[in-house]
């Protein structure tokens, strides 16, 4: 799936308030390298529909042992390991006497105690890996899972890991503690390497596993298809606290979504909803659903959050249109798009503004290899594109009780004429500000 930056900001896939981020919502990693494995894979969606089922097989297989996880490994001692390999000590010799050991221990008393501290951490790092062999191999498990452990049972079943592993930590004499902590730092560190390098995907993937488990996330189903579709069971914003659910149904013969609602109704909420699912879905991930089927799309596009550009001397307008313009030319390659639109042409009068947006929507709505969502303030233009029969309209209902608003987030059928806007300024207070002045 093709998607740029600015997509990827738009859906606060990634955000520079971290706790705003769906990278932060599915962040339960352990380690630093598991939580960079975890930003770049968030960050690629997948490009094959093979790839989307094996990576949904393999988080779903970590789920069924989520719980019983090591805790051995830990970021601390792939940290203390790491620094052995980067830090000088005094030589000793690789076939340490008792003698030797404890001349070594007397006289390079720091170097000695990072050694022993070292040898300490690396049984840890190996009876943990040795234990999540054992516990994944007793399941029929995904490509990428079985390549991953085939690896690390290769890289661990040599006989002095095999001895270490055997090790009481507070067993170890002066003698072991050199002998071992020179196989470390002689002959084990491209495997050393090469464990932390799984683990960290490993702890990546368990930490989606974990995520999708938590939030209970649901496996989308998706297919190859001749024209784009998403049929979505109470879908919903994962980073909502108290979320309201949509059903959503696009395909060839409705592939336009046309919805209307006043401000601060949920329209951007749903459009980002839409959004992020299909992302994830792409991801292999589990989605916030209760059920969701798609057809694999080749691209995902947003014209959510346009800025001006002042450096450059360009306005507001003159970027969305630079944005519909580009988003015409990229998806006029005849494979399937989801394309988001949230309030079009925001940055000009309202004249304008309903020219604009009737001769986009009608443009658009022509291309039947794209799915679009589109909102927008301007409910007037919905009459005229009553005629069209690919174009489905809802909206967001809003409702004034005792001058307060009710908004109910309840995604029905129609178009909204709602307009809250002097309401809502007047009930902030500004409004009695001005008449004050």
């Amino acid at each position: 799936m093709q998607v740029d930056k600015t997509t990827l900001a738009d859906l606060s896939i990634f955000h520079s308030e971290e706790d705003q981020s769906v990278f932060h919502h599915l962040n339960f990693t352990q380690t630093n390298g598991g939580r960079e494995y975890l930003r770049i894979f968030l960050g690629n969606p997948l490009n094959s529909i093979s790839e989307i089922r094996d990576t949904q097989n393999t988080i779903q297989q970590l789920m069924a042992v989520s719980d019983q996880w090591t805790t051995t490994v830990t970021n601390g001692t792939i940290m203390v390991l790491e620094k052995f390999y980067e830090t000088q000590v005094n030589n000793f010799s690789p076939y340490p006497t008792l003698f030797g050991s404890y001349w070594y221990k007397i006289f390079n008393g720091p170097d000695f105690s990072l050694i022993r501290y070292t040898v300490e951490h690396t049984i840890d790092f190996v009876n943990g890996l040795q234990y999540i062999v054992s516990l994944l191999q007793k399941q029929t498990l995904s490509r990428q899972l079985t390549i991953w452990v085939t690896r690390m049972d290769m890289l661990l079943n040599k006989p002095m890991i095999l001895e270490l592993s055997a090790e009481k930590k507070k067993d170890l004499s002066p003698v072991s503690i050199l002998r071992y902590g020179g196989f470390i730092r002689n002959h084990f560190k491209g495997a050393a390497f090469e464990l932390f390098d799984i683990y960290c995907k490993l702890d990546a993937y368990i930490s989606m596993a974990i995520a999708c488990k938590k939030y209970a996330f649901c496996f989308p189903e998706i297919k190859e298809s001749e024209g784009p579709y998403i049929i979505a069971k109470d879908l919903y914003h994962p980073l909502l606290e108290i979320p309201v659910a949509y059903d959503l149904g696009l395909s060839i013969n409705n592939n336009f979504l046309f919805l209307t609602g006043a401000n601060m109704a949920g329209k951007s909420t749903f459009i980002k909803a839409v959004g992020i699912a299909a992302y994830l879905a792409h991801l292999g991930m589990g989605v916030p659903a209760k059920k969701m089927q798609l057809s694999f799309l080749d691209g995902l596009l947003s014209n959510i959050q346009v800025v001006d550009n002042i450096i450059k001397g360009e306005s507001f307008f003159f970027n969305e249109v630079q944005r519909i313009k580009k988003t015409i030319e990229k998806i006029s390659d005849g494979k399937k798009w989801l394309i988001l639109i949230d309030e079009l042409f925001k940055g000009t009068n309202q004249q304008d503004a309903v020219k604009c947006s009737t001769t986009v929507i009608e443009g658009l709505r022509k291309m039947k290899n794209a799915l679009f969502v589109l909102s927008t303030h301007l409910y007037e233009i919905g009459d005229d594109l009553k005629k069209f029969d690919n174009i489905q309209f809802h909206f967001f209902e809003t409702s004034v009780e005792n001058d307060q608003l009710i908004f109910s987030y309840q995604l029905k059928p129609g178009i909204s004429n709602d307009r809250l806007g002097y309401l809502i300024l007047r009930k902030e207070g500004v409004v009695d500000l001005l008449e004050k002045l």
